[in-house]
């Protein structure tokens, strides 16, 4: 009998079980029938691996444990022989792979005494790309998919640790919105991918040496796309080494009778339902969030980018910025933040009102995420700094100090010292830089304000971070501002030099990764503390964020990031903090709550009312 898509999974496993037909592998075969890894464990050791699956569910989605001695497996499959069914199984002793064999009657009385796990496996979602008009390039080349071991570990469960294993598919860039979405919607076979991009980020050095399965050849345009992978339950059998185990040999799996089920993704709920966005290209990487999700932050990028000053800056405003720099910050362990215009030159302090507020407001929520945060500022500005901040601390403004740091212009190779470990491009100390309200250099190298007041002996080279960080992998960076000038916004250079006023002077010509031009800067920063507080209450990115391992936030940690968040009281205390240290407003010098030139109520007040609503929106009465 001919092997094809179509072939029932009854009349496969009779093939194997007569082994009528040699079989490498399963993939492509019995099309739209869930397929399933297999773990088979002493009857003292199922306790915990049902455990360890149910704490690491995206490689080990639990589809059927046996009884003790059970041969078959009612729920999945009629007339089923666990001890036949599979193509190849392995033998296990004491975790050392003993032999391949092509069935397990031999150790029939052994297996009197051992459970039966069956896990879903991503081969059971390949019919349903092929149906979106997605190319499966392994099986387009008759081979069994790549599986990589990773350098992520998955949560420990009794004598059950392990690295996690993963599948690679190569995929049209174009279509990895349909495959996110497409696999999603097949929990039961592993969900929706956990890394879409440079497999170094998972520790994986060479796609053409998988430590299971074949090399699959890419297209141009493909992008390296992972799913966790039930191979994940062989390395736990190897690392916890039982004295007996067996497991199906990777790609050869058990194919059961019931149908992937997968919904259309036209029919899902957005919150249900994910987006891909590229969050950097070196390297390349991409995220993931919900539908929801990404309308949320749409609507606080709209809020930020309002324009009561008539400034005329919806001009420079690039859809999407936020949610990309948002997304890039959320991967980030830790974040380097940079603020300060000192476009007040006759004042001491130079400073002005715009810029410190969202910086701060950013630093509480990373840190309640966990983050590692520092600001890093003028030197002649850190007494200042240090001051404002233990203020901030004592009124309830932010939790923990952040540290405040100056950087100088030493050397060729101060830039990078500052950024990395020991100067090792390979060994970057941050993983994100923001610019904030920041005096940014000009192409001719001076610092303006608005006015094209050349400010450059108030400012210390902290673009030179900026500049440095562009050609270090693994470091991304946004600039916010609202007027061209600020440091990062040399993304939108040209169009600063066509619309802003004295824009061809005191454009910045450093770029960041992401320019979030907004009507005053500082609401910018909110609407970046705003988006990672959802982005990290979303279901969708969170599985992305941890590779499918671990255990979702408790309501103790979101009610943690809930706080942290801007608040109307919070601002307005920070702002009369500033004001206490003679800090102005930027466009009228007034020494008053106030942020270029608009007052705190309702101006600022009423923005950050809205930013809540949107990310907070009060529960609904009964």
């Amino acid at each position: 009998m001919p092997l094809t898509k179509s072939l029932t999974p009854a009349a496969l496993r009779n093939i194997i079980r007569e082994r009528i037909h040699p079989l490498e592998n399963t993939s492509g075969i019995a099309a739209g029938f869930l397929q399933a890894n297999v773990v088979i464990l002493h009857k003292n050791l199922a306790d915990d691996f049902e455990a360890f699956c149910r704490a690491n569910g995206s490689p080990l989605p639990l589809l059927y444990r046996s009884q003790t001695g059970e041969w078959g497996c009612p729920p999945l499959a009629a007339n089923a022989d666990i001890r036949t069914d599979c193509p190849q199984y392995c033998v296990f002793e004491n975790g050392v792979l003993t032999s391949k064999v092509a069935d397990l009657l031999a150790y029939t009385s052994q297996l009197q005494n051992m459970v039966s796990f069956y896990l879903g496996c991503s081969f059971s979602f390949e019919s349903a790309l092929e149906k979106a008009g997605v190319p499966v390039r392994n099986v387009e080349q008759g081979k069994n998919v790549s599986m990589f071991r990773t350098a992520r570990s998955c949560q420990r469960v009794g004598g059950f640790e392990c690295p996690l294993v993963v599948t690679m598919r190569p995929v049209p860039q174009d279509k990895l919105d349909i495959v996110a979405q497409c696999t999603h919607l097949i929990p039961q076979a592993h969900g929706g991918p956990v890394h879409i991009g440079d497999p170094a980020m998972l520790g994986i050095r060479d796609l053409n040496q998988p430590e299971y399965g074949d090399p699959v050849e890419f297209r141009p345009g493909d992008v390296p796309v992972f799913w966790a992978c039930g191979v994940t339950g062989v390395e736990a059998v190897q690392c916890s080494k039982p004295t007996l185990a067996f497991t199906h040999s990777p790609g050869c799996m058990f194919v059961t009778d019931k149908e992937d089920m997968a919904a259309s993704p036209l029919t899902v709920k957005p919150s249900e339902c994910p987006e891909t966005f590229c969050i950097t290209q070196n390297p390349q990487h991409f995220s993931v969030a919900s539908k929801a999700t990404v309308q949320k932050i749409r609507q606080l990028e709209e809020i930020a980018v309002e324009d009561p000053g008539q400034r005329g800056i919806r001009v420079l405003f690039v859809k999407d910025e936020l949610i990309r720099s948002c997304l890039a910050l959320s991967h980030a362990s830790s974040v380097l933040i940079t603020t300060g215009f000192p476009t007040h030159f006759k004042y001491d302090p130079p400073e002005e009102t715009d810029g410190p507020p969202g910086a701060i407001a950013m630093a509480a929520t990373l840190q309640a995420l966990g983050k590692r945060v520092a600001v890093v500022t003028d030197q002649r500005a850190l007494d200042m700094h240090r001051k404002i901040v233990q203020d901030a601390m004592e009124r309830g403004v932010i939790k923990t100090a952040v540290p405040l740091l100056s950087f100088q212009n030493t050397g060729p190779d101060a830039a990078i010292h500052f950024l990395c470990h020991d100067g090792d491009p390979n060994k970057p100390r941050y993983d994100h830089l923001v610019a904030i309200e920041r005096s940014g250099r000009a192409s001719d190298g001076n610092y303006y304000n608005m006015r094209m007041v050349n400010i450059k002996h108030l400012v210390d080279p902290i673009d030179d971070l900026f500049i440095a960080a562009s050609s270090i992998p693994g470091i991304s960076t946004t600039g916010i501002g609202d007027g061209g000038n600020e440091l990062g916004m040399g993304k939108v250079k040209d169009l600063v030099k066509a619309h802003m006023p004295n824009g061809g002077v005191i454009a910045c010509d450093v770029s960041a990764d992401f320019a979030v031009t907004t009507g005053v800067s500082n609401w910018g920063g909110y609407a970046v503390a705003y988006g990672l507080y959802l982005l990290n209450c979303c279901p969708i990115h969170l599985r992305y964020l941890q590779c499918g391992l671990g255990q979702p936030p408790t309501a103790q940690d979101q009610e943690a990031w809930a706080n942290s968040l801007p608040t109307v009281e919070k601002e307005e205390e920070f702002l009369s903090i500033l004001v206490k240290y003679g800090v102005r407003s930027g466009k009228t010098a007034n020494l008053a709550l106030e942020v270029d030139g608009l007052t705190f109520h309702p101006t600022h007040s009423d923005i950050i009312r809205r930013l809540r609503e949107v990310t907070l929106p009060a529960p609904s009465s009964s």
